[in-house]
């Protein structure tokens, strides 16, 4: 194969590799970067990956040809780990790496600090979904996005117009159905976390879903088609999306390649032929289908908000690949490797220092070696040196035109001539390097700050319960319980914003003056720039109660970067899913919170060096777990939209599993999304003594209802006063400790 480098057009190819063969095969098929894991912190645990030799090779070599490389440390990270992220980046940022695509924020930290010109993007697994989370991290040096995929284009269009942002988004491949870095089903089922890189993808299994009466049969509700996105090519690059994403990494080197090819020839036909429209041809849509696709294709969310149309709902399982078209594509991507043709000249005259120069293109390097000897018996002849200098291996180079000039009696060894040649070599590369504008080589620098595993100070703790509700009917029933209990230990209480703006609408808000303890509103799992509005009601609602409302509980980026940018003076708390796995994320965050909520992931061994001064912790001892929030809806997928139901049930529904286990599903209509509960609260009641004195102990109601609410706080009290609770059974048969012992990997 010929070797030019292709010129990139106005958008980036993005194509995913899962081992070495996969990069290269990426390479030649056309992509005009390529997004790798090594062996350390990368969403995808248990694909090939690379060790830290192959990846500074891939880089070099990308670099050679004009391409780029992005690694993924997309995870969140633990305490004790976080210190390993320097030496593990360190010869990779050395040896010029692109881009970093990241998850935890204490790790942007270690990587902001310690590598100043790495690009920084911000991964899928952070659900940006707007423009204010984009501009948070915009400020903490992110210079690109991965939104959320399930906005529309029209979202993503506004999102980059707002921050001026570089926007990254999916084009092609598997989806999944929660919204990234939400997801705690295969965490929480079987351990497997996919915050960690290890998803069991629990959503490809058989559930029946119960909603108003009505039970669908056994069926995939969670299972979204894969996505193809190659009919819409012409509207995404005029839409200014930057760079076009494949997803990959776990598949063949074979489809990474096969895809990368088809996307990259309509992507120049487009760049060709710009503003004529154009129609993909019926043997490529073939082709796609052929390679690794799970059952049908559906293009996403660009155009859509959900459907059933979206969703495999008869059959999860993958179709299988064409072993005819996978040999095809291995034999013209992957064992085949395209060259460039050089010119070398040699000049070999005794007396003098021998050089040899060498060009391709524009590019022209020369290197002095041994000075030539007079030859004593035989003479190095033209044919020795074209030989030797013609054994370029492994490298990108053919020898093309050689012109060598040699005296008749001159001596020079074959083994200098090698060096001379890998000199050579290695120059032309670090020119070609530097003409496509990459680094060659870099220095860092080590991060300043405290080292890890350091003893920290406990942060105070005030007595009391805190409470966090959902519903009318919670509210009812805590305000009577409150009423039979003047000396209760409730200290705070959370409303759902959902609820908060009901009480408003419904005129109801008096009952918020019968409640003595202080009141937070918690902002929506969830925030878009269709709710902007509603967010916008929320804060002024808050405002008119200015002795009863004294802060809100923020769930996400978007919800803390909406509030910042209201230059909001009141109190502001993270959730557990607003991820700090690691002292150095709290820190970041330390001068806009009050407090944080603790992961729900980490054991009790990891979370508890993450008490620091001045920011304290709560710590959900009673409530169901949120598995999922997704933009997708399982009753509107299996049975029927629930807003165009006459009942006046509560909006929930239920996924049953092939054990019977029944998952509760909040339908939030009002924002057109679900949240999916686990099928058992968690409860710490038994590990009381334990934290205590360390941590707020935070209730959480969500799916309860009044009697319920009653009860359980009834058992609190009683547990927390000591009078009598910890000798009594909890008021439920069945709970999880979650990880609080096991911790995920």
């Amino acid at each position: 194969m010929d070797g030019n480098k292709y010129e990139a057009g106005g958008v980036e190819l993005l194509a995913p590799a899962g081992n070495v063969e996969g990069f290269y095969g990426a390479i030649h098929a056309g992509a005009d970067a390529v997004y790798l894991g090594g062996n350390r912190f990368g969403a995808r645990a248990y694909a090939d990956n690379f060790t830290t030799e192959e990846l500074i090779s891939c880089i070099r070599y990308a670099h050679i040809w004009g391409r780029k490389v992005f690694l993924t440390v997309n995870t969140l990270v633990k305490e004790s780990e976080l210190g390993e992220v320097y030496s593990y980046m360190k010869p990779l940022y050395e040896a010029g790496l692109d881009g970093v695509i990241v998850q935890d924020i204490g790790v942007l930290s270690v990587l902001r600090e310690s590598f100043p010109d790495l690009e920084l993007h911000a991964s899928t697994q952070m659900t940006v979904t707007g423009k204010y989370g984009a501009e948070l991290l915009k400020k903490m040096g992110v210079c690109r996005i991965v939104p959320a995929r399930e906005l529309s284009l029209e979202e993503i269009v506004y999102l980059k117009r707002e921050t001026g942002l570089a926007m990254e988004t999916f084009i092609h491949g598997a989806m999944c159905y929660c919204y990234s870095g939400q997801c705690l089903f295969s965490s929480v089922l079987g351990g497997r976390s996919g915050n960690r890189g290890r998803c069991a993808q629990p959503c490809r299994l058989p559930y029946q879903v119960k909603c108003d009466g009505k039970t669908s049969r056994e069926c995939y509700p969670l299972s979204l088609k894969d996505m193809c996105t190659i009919e819409h090519i012409p509207e995404l690059v005029e839409a200014g999306i930057d760079s076009f994403k494949i997803e990959g990494r776990m598949k063949k080197p074979e489809y990474a390649a096969g895809v990368t090819a088809i996307y990259r020839k309509y992507i120049d036909r487009y760049t060709a032929c710009k503003g004529k429209p154009y129609a993909v041809e019926h043997k490529d849509m073939e082709r796609l289908s052929r390679l690794y696709i799970r059952s049908e294709l559906q293009d996403g969310y660009y155009h859509r908000q959900n459907g059933a149309d979206m969703v495999t709902l008869h059959n999860p399982a993958y179709s299988g690949s064409d072993e005819v078209l996978l040999q095809q594509i291995r034999a013209q991507y992957i064992e085949q490797k395209p060259t460039m043709s050089i010119i070398m000249e040699g000049v070999f005259e005794v007396g003098k220092e021998a050089v040899l120069t060498l060009r391709y293109g524009e590019s022209s390097v020369s290197v002095r070696g041994e000075i030539v000897a007079q030859a004593q018996k035989q003479p190095v002849t033209e044919e020795n040196i074209k030989k030797q200098l013609g054994k370029l291996g492994e490298t990108s180079f053919v020898a093309g035109t050689m012109k060598i000039q040699v005296d008749s009696d001159a001596f020079y060894p074959l083994k200098a001539i090698n060096e001379l040649r890998r000199m050579g070599v290695q120059l032309l590369e670090n020119a070609l390097i530097e003409q496509n504008g990459l680094p060659v080589v870099r220095s860092s620098r080590e991060p300043a700050g405290e080292p890890v595993n350091v003893p920290c100070r406990t942060a105070k703790v005030r007595e009391g319960l805190v409470v966090s509700l959902t519903t009318a009917e919670q509210l009812q029933a805590y305000i009577k319980w409150c009423a039979a209990h003047p000396k209760a230990q409730c200290k705070a209480l959370y409303l759902e914003a959902g609820l908060f703006t009901d009480l408003w609408e419904d005129g109801a808000s008096k009952l918020l003056h019968n409640i003595d303890c202080e009141i937070l509103v918690s902002l929506p799992y969830i925030v878009r720039k269709y709710d902007y509005r509603w967010l916008e009601e929320i804060l002024c609602y808050a405002e008119q109660l200015p002795g009863k409302v004294s802060g809100f509980l923020v769930r996400s980026l978007e919800g803390l970067g909406f509030l910042l940018h209201k230059k909001y003076s009141g109190k502001i708390y993270a959730d557990a899913g607003f991820y700090m796995w690691n002292r150095r994320t709290i820190g970041e965050w330390r001068s806009v919170l009050e407090g944080f909520c603790i992961p729900y992931e980490l054991r009790a061994g990891e979370w508890r060096c993450l008490l620091s001064e001045g920011l304290p912790a709560k710590k959900l001892v009673y409530g169901r777990l949120p598995m999922m929030l997704t933009a997708n809806c399982v009753a509107k997928s299996a049975l029927q939209c629930r807003k165009h139901s006459e009942s006046d049930k509560r909006n929930e529904a239920h996924l049953i599993d092939r054990y019977h286990k029944d998952f509760p599903v909040w339908l939030n209509c009002r924002q057109c999304m679900n949240v999916i509960y686990n099928s058992v609260p968690l409860s710490l009641h038994g590990e009381w003594d334990k934290w205590k004195k360390k941590v707020e102990a935070l209730i959480s109601f969500t799916v309860e209802d009044g009697s319920e609410v009653h009860d359980i706080l009834d058992y609190f009290e009683m547990l927390y006063t000591r009078s009598g609770g910890e000798k009594r059974k909890p008021p439920y048969a069945e709970y999880t400790t979650g990880h609080e012992k096991r911790g995920v990997e």
